[in-house]
């Protein structure tokens, strides 16, 4: 078509250059003067203008009426305001506990007057300097006070940063649970961890594409969507004062593994009947090229194995039960056993199985124990420890420790999953000990796919749903606000788009959005070696310790004099080097005997009050020095 158009100018160019640049003898115009054959082209022209001009098509007035028709009803079509019941004085209110300003720890209320319902109930991960923390979960205090409103707890998919924090929830109270059988029988093996079996009475397993009324005010259609985890849904919640979309984490995969595709067709349904809010997936918000199919790894998997001179190591996210599955295909195909090890990774695996989601026969696995006496070119290895957990499978082997496996210069190592923020570290340290041990890493960047929405999925699901607000989630907040930035490139209003944080509790109405209070959120700390909680305190003194280093300052005082009775003894880690210990304890027993000169009249007789009082002099002359805070350790005893 382009090449057509330029040949079509070039032939008008030529036509113009002809009629404007004729041969001056030709019609016997040689002889005349330039003014006039000037005036006597400039007539022709007029003449030949006049006789070229085109006369106006006329109107058809029953088509325009039909442009106008149409026009009317694409407005409509594409207004959801109309398909709202704006004379309805119905509310629902949304308050995100988790998932915002953060990538993990999902967890949603939805309340009306008088019930509520939970959204995915999340975990998160410790950032590198919450020492002896393995998890993180969300404060449930606001979950207590309506804890008499709640009406169950809504599953949209097996992910940790949806479900990691339920026994730690049904510790405490305990709702029926509704949701597909993957995300239940996960769900089941964590009760089961925590001695919580009796908590599995609650569940509700649910067929997709029906509908549950939940309690008196909540109906609710799981609708399939696919991901990077099997068996995902979005969310049809419909309530008094409209219908709001839950996608939960989705991309578009048009070609999944298993064939079963996201159902468009009932968001669309939605979308056609009315949407008062959608709440969305932000994560891949500034990702401009389409999510990859999770289909599409299969080639660099084939590249991967047919290359592979020894062992095959691969780790990936335990849940991601395709990705494994493929992996574990093309391993097969090249002719080897398959060896999965890992807790989390065998019992996802072990699940996937049980459930028929995957089909995979028995024979081609093989125990730990087997691999030692096994060729290296016949093994798969599938593991744990993509993101460098020290207490995973891989990193066990990358410092040799794993009993049974010990690596190998002929291995090939093949990490399948990308570095979740705050693991990039952990991961290279990992790396560097695999490399050390002789190990190859594979650097096929087309061994992962994204599991979420980018900007032109987002753009699909905005137009499917057409909701009146919008809500952008799950994400940090430079996602979420990009994601509003498409949103309204989709023609939602800004004003009809709020961006959230944890806490904020917002009320819609089909006339309105508003933001109406803040509750209480935050983190919970988790130590997984006994499934404790650790205080927020205990953090604080951990992280302290590791930058700045502890002092600690033990003396005796004379009551009556307020005098020391011997030098005190001064003790620090982390904080000045030993050769210099000598030097800061005298520093400390000048400090402190300038305290007890200047000491205020009956502080000595209480010991809680001077020590206190001692600890933040000795702070601001350590930090007027080193520009350090230690932590304080003053321990006075008045004789």
């Amino acid at each position: 078509m382009e090449q057509e158009n330029q040949e079509i100018n070039e032939s008008i160019s030529q036509e113009n250059r002809k009629q404007h640049y004729k041969n001056p003898n030709q019609n016997g115009n040689s002889n005349k003067s330039p003014s006039t054959q000037s005036g006597s082209r400039s007539k022709n022209v007029s003449k030949s203008s006049g006789s070229r001009r085109r006369q106006s098509t006329p109107i058809d007035e029953k088509l325009k009426a039909f442009v106008e028709i149409n026009q009317e009803a694409h407005k409509q079509r594409l207004n959801p305001h109309y398909k709202l019941d704006l004379n309805s004085k119905e509310k629902i209110r949304i308050t995100p506990l988790g998932g915002l300003s953060e990538i993990g720890g999902n967890i949603t209320v939805f309340e009306t007057q008088n019930e509520a319902i939970l959204v995915d109930v999340g975990m998160s991960f410790p950032d590198e300097d919450m020492h002896g923390v393995d998890i993180l979960i969300p404060d449930f205090s606001y979950l207590r006070e309506i804890k008499d409103k709640i009406k169950a707890v809504i599953i949209t998919h097996a992910h940790e940063d949806h479900i990691g924090a339920m026994p730690y929830l049904y510790k405490e109270m305990q709702f029926p649970i509704y949701g597909s059988p993957l995300p239940l029988a996960m769900i089941g093996n964590k009760f089961d961890e925590h001695h919580l079996k009796e908590c599995r009475q609650h569940f509700n397993p649910v067929e997709k594409r029906k509908i549950y009324k939940i309690g008196e005010d909540f109906e609710i259609e799981w609708m399939h969507m696919t991901h990077s985890i099997i068996d995902s849904s979005s969310l049809a919640i419909t309530t008094a004062a409209g219908t709001i979309i839950h996608t939960g984490d989705f991309k578009i995969d048009h070609t999944p593994v298993d064939g079963y595709t996201a159902d468009l067709h009932r968001l669309a349904h939605y979308g056609d009947k009315g949407v008062l809010c959608l709440l969305s997936d932000s994560t891949n918000s500034y990702n401009t090229a389409p999510t990859p199919s999770e289909l599409s790894v299969a080639p660099a998997m084939d590249r991967v194995f047919a290359k592979a001179e020894g062992r095959v190591i691969l780790s990936t996210f335990s849940s991601n039960i395709h990705r494994v599955f493929q992996a574990i295909q093309y391993g097969v195909k090249y002719g080897r056993k398959v060896c999965v090890i890992g807790r989390s990774m065998e019992r996802n695996i072990e699940v996937a199985m049980q459930y028929d989601y995957i089909k995979l026969p028995k024979s081609i696995f093989v125990e730990p124990e087997q691999i030692a006496s096994m060729n290296d070119k016949d093994i798969l290895i599938v593991t744990t420890g993509s993101q460098g957990e020290t207490s995973s499978a891989l990193f066990r082997m990358s410092i040799g420790e794993h009993r049974h496996v010990k690596i190998k210069p002929n291995d090939l190592i093949v990490l399948s999953s990308r570095a979740i923020p705050g693991n990039e570290g952990s991961i290279s340290a990992m790396l560097n000990h695999l490399q050390r041990a002789g190990a190859r890493i594979s650097s096929d960047k087309d061994i992962h796919v994204s599991g979420h929405a980018s900007i032109e999925e987002q753009k699909l699901m905005l137009r499917l749903v057409n909701p009146k607000f919008f809500l952008p989630i799950h994400g940090e907040y430079n996602h979420v606000m990009r994601h509003k930035e498409t949103a309204m490139m989709c023609g939602v209003p800004e004003r009809n788009i709020y961006v959230l944080n944890d806490g904020d509790t917002v009320e819609i109405a089909p006339k309105y959005m508003r933001k109406v209070k803040t509750v209480r959120t935050g983190k919970v700390y988790i130590d997984n070696q006994n499934n404790h909680k650790i205080d927020d305190d205990i953090i604080i003194d951990r992280q302290k310790l590791a930058s700045d280093g502890i002092v600690v300052i033990v003396a005796q005082i004379d009551g009556q004099h307020s005098t020391m009775l011997s030098k005190p003894n001064v003790t620090s880690f982390g904080l000045v080097a030993d050769k210099q210990d000598k030097h800061f304890a005298k520093e400390m027993e000048d400090v402190l005997e300038h305290f007890l000169a200047n000491i205020k009249e009956g502080l000595i007789e209480n010991p809680r009050a001077l020590e206190n009082d001692l600890r933040q002099v000795v702070r601001k002359h350590i930090y007027r020095k080193m520009k350090r805070y230690p932590l304080i350790v003053p321990h006075i005893f008045v004789m």
